[in-house]
């Protein structure tokens, strides 16, 4: 069941330690555009249906940042059409997301309740699930009139 008062869970905030390093990973990774960039401290990105932003945490603040042993937030995922595109987005990403920070952290697998799909952090450490999840995969985003 879905509420009549929200359309989906669109809207994600990362603080980073290094914005242009993340960003340039969420560009080259994930293929989000930016939409608004308020100041250099902030970014806005969209893939069409989602937005990212990306704020960086204040330089008085970097010295005492001590991220935690682990991480409080599991992961985030990004929906794929199938496993065909989990696989073909693993290859694709596989010799550059080393370069710009990241790192895969779970190769492409098959899970019981159907999904396929694979893990990789971003240059902070967030892990990302590249997913295939046969009850949402194949959903339709319609725009309003």
């Amino acid at each position: 069941m879905t509420s009549p008062l929200h359309r989906g869970l669109r809207h994600l905030a990362l603080r980073v330690i290094d914005l242009p390093r993340s960003r340039r990973f969420y560009e080259q990774v994930l293929g989000f555009q930016s939409v608004w960039e308020p100041d250099p401290e902030n970014v806005y990105f969209s893939s069409g249906i989602d937005n990212l932003a990306l704020h960086q945490i204040p330089k008085d603040e970097l010295s005492s940042y001590q991220p935690t042993q682990a991480q409080l937030l599991d992961h985030i995922g990004v929906i794929l059409d199938g496993p065909q595109a989990v696989d073909q987005m693993y290859r694709e990403i596989l010799p550059k997301i080393e370069a710009l920070g990241g790192r895969i952290t779970k190769e492409p697998k098959q899970h019981r309740d159907g999904s396929y799909s694979f893990y990789f952090a971003d240059p902070d450490g967030n892990l990302i699930q590249a997913l295939y999840e046969p009850a949402i995969s194949k959903l339709r985003i319609i725009a309003d009139p």
